[in-house]
């Protein structure tokens, strides 16, 4: 278990997150009704391996919204609302106009949904008390934003937000491709996405290459600027953050996980708690030097 992107929101640091496992259990995942397309919940962390909505790990918390998607492909309503057309042109000898092209439409939706397959689906997400932030391990900004309004939710009130920068991330990330020093523990990468800065300007992503290069310096001579940039922290971590600062492609590399050599147990529980613990860890670490360098502005 090791999240694979960060979408970021900042909350106070003053939340009292105390009632955090009842509050997520009256929010339990209800299975998807018969003529419903989806349902939203909370759902135990660890899986079938634990029954408690949340885990616990120093001032980080694990938690987990699950759901159920109804399969209902447009291709196969579409098929069968053509078929039910046709046949009441060749009945009627005129085409159904639109009202009743959307009234046919909705009752084969509603016939369908109680047949349709049932995909489970899972967001995780990481809570750390200490520096008031929520991770939501997805890169999407709008699934990100769902699971924060099931905390929401559950909580009554959870003032979350996007990460808000004092300095410009496209400018900083430029600067430390062109050479400017990087914080403490960070060095550059191998992928790096560059962007002329007129609307239609070019762009140009660039993979497994020395960023410190003449052809990126002549990139940059030209006037683009970096919007995604890979780095690693510490041989621990490597990422690849965009200006819109979500964390892409996070990896524990195995600086870190060799940390769990000594934590091997036919347990999964504990294993899972031991994973769990080292991403938070690293994560903690990773986020007070972006904070740093990009100059977030915390929660109040």
């Amino acid at each position: 278990m090791f999240f694979r992107n960060l979408t970021l929101f900042r909350f106070p640091t003053s939340l009292d997150l105390s009632d955090l496992e009842t509050q997520l259990a009256e929010c339990a995942l209800k299975p998807v009704g018969a003529l419903e397309l989806s349902s939203r919940g909370f759902i135990p962390p660890f899986g079938q391996h634990g029954d408690s909505f949340k885990h616990h790990c120093d001032k980080a918390y694990w938690i987990t919204v699950g759901g159920e998607d109804k399969i209902l492909p447009g291709a196969v309503v579409n098929d069968l609302l053509q078929k039910k057309l046709a046949a009441i042109e060749e009945q009627e000898g005129r085409k159904p106009g639109g009202r009743t092209r959307k009234r046919i439409k909705d009752e084969l939706i509603t016939e369908l949904l109680p047949r349709a397959f049932v995909r489970p689906v899972r967001s995780d997400a990481l809570i750390d008390m200490e520096a008031g932030v929520i991770a939501v391990d997805t890169s999407s900004r709008k699934s990100a934003e769902s699971v924060v309004s099931e905390v929401r939710r559950a909580l009554g009130s959870f003032p979350a937000l996007p990460l808000n920068a004092e300095v410009a991330p496209r400018a900083i990330l430029t600067g430390w491709i062109a050479g400017d020093p990087l914080p403490d523990g960070l060095s550059l990468g191998d992928e790096c996405e560059l962007r002329d800065p007129t609307d239609t300007g070019a762009v140009v992503k660039i993979q497994r290459m020395e960023l410190s290069g003449e052809e990126i310096s002549k990139h940059l001579e030209a006037g683009k600027q970096a919007t995604r940039l890979a780095l690693v922290l510490d041989d621990h971590v490597s990422f690849v953050i965009g200006e819109d600062l979500i964390v892409r492609k996070f990896k524990l590399l195995d600086g870190a996980v060799d940390q769990l050599e000594s934590t091997e147990s036919d347990d999964i529980v504990a294993e899972l708690e031991a994973r769990f613990a080292l991403m938070a860890g690293e994560f903690k670490r990773l986020f007070s030097v972006l904070e740093g360098a990009f100059k977030l502005s915390k929660a109040e």
